[in-house]
């Protein structure tokens, strides 16, 4: 694919302590080429700018995730490896278009807000004031508000009185200042959470009662605690218009119809309804030579959110494999075992790429040695939970010796753990009894600031511990490919809970093949 010519990939250089610690050290000589082919050769800032920056985000049923599977078919074949596309069920089909929202009583204002996934479009521009849901104390009170929602925009979530984060009044606020603030925000969200319970409704139920009762559309701030981030996921409306609203906005608009001042906003959505498409999996192979039939699996998830580029969440876990089965192809010709790279999709619904990956493949799932999964951000690895398999330490141990001293000794290890029961796509697999290990990496401002957020963005990608991921995981599958049989899978006693209850392994759970279930 040819590029921009002013676009120059940098080459990411290690510190120079680590370079010291690196020149002192003697690896294994294949390890060791892993490690000079991902430091002075790394494709992984490519893969970024073709992947987020050129495609995007990567929601289940939209145009931009076709886009990406057919980058990654062709990324995958032109390095010789075998790739193909498993269709597994099929999904409602939608493309985001432009969202433009604009005050215009009782002042001019462009309004940041952002139509959730799979919102009905406007067709054409339309202007109403809006409103704010109150605190109900009863069932009759918000029946006797019910009516007034028809004709209106209403904001259904709760206003943030205070738009700091958190961290700013811990640092800067005098200690009871602060103490005061934290309780008035707790008992103003327990007075929210009431509100809501009283309606007799949900957060995902009441939008649908509202449509109903004739709201032209209805908007929240599903605001994180950090300035500027607000996480963008599903509507649950079906004929009118769902928006996600900055908080900063949001309060405004708040304050003003809680007020008696009325604002009015003009709201255009452009998307399109297109029926159905086809879900699936991109799988990529590079065939064993000894033991063709025995398998290790690259596991990370294709799809995100759309609410930004999906560039943690998880576009680092694909890069990361995309980087590792490269390098692996190159320097590793005389693998024993077949090593698969299995980008999933639709995890963000259920797991359910990989879910359907277990149950339509028995014959793999028998056989695969392990699993390596990395989902949860940009930062090094440094947690690696033996996932309940008894004999784990003996072998997950033997693995990360070959690894280098400076990735390895960040790592802290849990053995044998308990098995993953859902999170990511490793919990497919342990609940299959297959080894299947969740590569968990430093936060780097995940939780708040990246995931599933309007601020998950090609810039947050910290590419130097990506790189550290790269070379533990090719590492990793190298040493998992020499044994000489399949690791020990004995699962291990669960200990009790805290009334006496022996926990029990997790289930194989079935994926959604449609999205009916997930829209009705």
């Amino acid at each position: 694919m040819k590029l921009i010519n002013t676009l120059v990939y940098s080459t990411i250089i290690l510190s120079a302590s680590t370079i010291h610690a690196q020149n002192q050290e003697k690896l294994n000589p294949t390890v060791e080429s892993f490690v000079n082919e991902v430091q002075n050769n790394s494709q992984l800032e490519k893969f970024s700018f073709e992947l987020f920056d050129k495609i995007g985000p990567r929601l289940v049923g939209t145009p931009q995730m076709d886009q990406a599977g057919e980058w990654a078919l062709k990324t995958l074949q032109s390095w010789g490896i075998d790739a193909r596309k498993e269709k597994y069920g099929t999904w409602k089909a939608w493309e985001r278009g432009t969202t433009e929202v604009e005050m215009s009583y009782p002042r001019i204002k462009s309004i940041t807000a952002t139509q959730l996934a799979w919102s009905p479009a406007t067709k054409k521009a339309f202007t109403a004031e809006v409103i704010a849901m109150p605190i109900f104390k009863t069932k009759a009170e918000f029946e006797a508000w019910l009516p007034t929602v028809k004709g209106k925009i209403v904001l259904i979530s709760q206003n943030q009185r205070y738009g700091r984060s958190d961290y700013q009044y811990k640092n800067f606020a005098k200690e009871d200042l602060y103490k005061k603030i934290s309780q008035i925000k707790k008992t103003e969200a327990e007075a929210w959470a009431n509100s809501i319970k009283v309606t007799g409704y949900t957060n995902n139920t009441l939008p649908e009662v509202l449509e109903k009762n004739g709201a032209a559309a209805l908007a929240i701030s599903n605001w994180t605690g950090i300035m500027g981030a607000n996480r963008i996921f599903g509507a649950k409306t079906k004929k009118i218009p769902m928006l996600d609203i900055s908080n900063e906005d949001y309060g405004m608009l708040y304050r003003l119809a809680a007020n008696g001042v009325y604002p009015k906003l003009k709201v255009d959505t452009q998307s399109k309804h297109n029926g159905t498409t086809d879900t699936f999996n991109i799988i990529g192979e590079i065939k064993g030579k000894e033991k063709p039939n025995e398998y290790i699996i690259l596991s990370a998830h294709f799809d995100s959110w759309d609410g930004a580029q999906g560039a943690t969440d998880n576009g680092t876990g694909t890069i990361t494999m995309l980087e590792t089965i490269r390098t692996i192809k190159k320097l590793y010709p005389n693998n024993k075992r077949t090593i698969l790279i299995c980008l999933w999709g639709s995890e963000e619904q259920g797991l359910n790429g990989s879910r359907a990956f277990v149950e339509d493949h028995p014959e793999i799932i028998k056989n695969t040695q392990a699993v390596f999964n990395q989902d949860n951000g940009t930062g090094r690895v440094v947690y690696i939970n033996g996932a309940g398999f008894e004999k784990s330490y003996e072998y997950v141990s033997r693995w990360l010796s070959a690894t280098p001293s400076w990735v390895r000794n960040e790592i802290k290890t849990d053995f044998p753990g308990t098995p993953a029961a859902g999170g990511s796509d490793n919990a497919s697999f342990v609940a299959a009894g297959v080894p299947a290990f969740g590569l968990s990496s430093l936060d780097w401002g995940y939780g708040g600031y990246t995931w599933h957020t309007n601020r998950d963005t090609y810039d947050k990608i910290v590419f130097e511990e990506v790189q550290n991921n790269v070379i533990l995981t090719s590492a990793l599958t190298y040493m998992a490919d020499q044994e000489k049989d399949l690791v020990d899978r004995k699962k291990r006693t669960l200990p009790t809970d805290n009334k006496g209850n022996i926990a029990t392994w997790p289930e194989v759970k079935s994926p959604q093949r449609t999205s009916d279930e997930f829209f009705k």
